[in-house]
């Protein structure tokens, strides 16, 4: 990707998914909102797996939040690819869902 954009307003990429439903195709709604979300849940669920010093929700939130800031730091240093502070917000729901899904996991095991 050689343009760059961005969008410093929170919830506003996911407000505008949910808003022009019937104009965005279903595969780009599941890629941007879902896949965002999706494609952090193996990184709260392995945090904690892997390092005692991450096993509180506030531990993995924190190591999360700056991985993805970092991630997204460097796309609007770099001016590449698309600085969203949505990307921020879903990435870390992401991997919250995967802190309660290691939580629960290791209650019942």
């Amino acid at each position: 990707m050689t343009e760059f954009s961005f969008n410093l307003i929170p919830f506003k990429t996911i407000a505008n998914y949910m808003i022009n439903r019937q104009n965005v195709s279903f595969d780009v709604w599941i890629y941007n909102l879902a896949g965002n979300i999706a494609a952090f849940v193996p990184l709260g669920f392995l945090l904690p797996a892997a390092f005692q010093k991450v096993r509180s929700l506030k531990a993995v939130f924190v190591t999360v939040l700056f991985l993805i800031v970092s991630a997204e730091a460097a796309q609007l240093l770099t001016l590449r690819g698309v600085f969203d502070v949505d990307d921020i917000i879903l990435n870390t729901i992401g991997s919250v869902i995967g802190y309660y899904i290691y939580k629960f996991l290791k209650e019942i095991w």
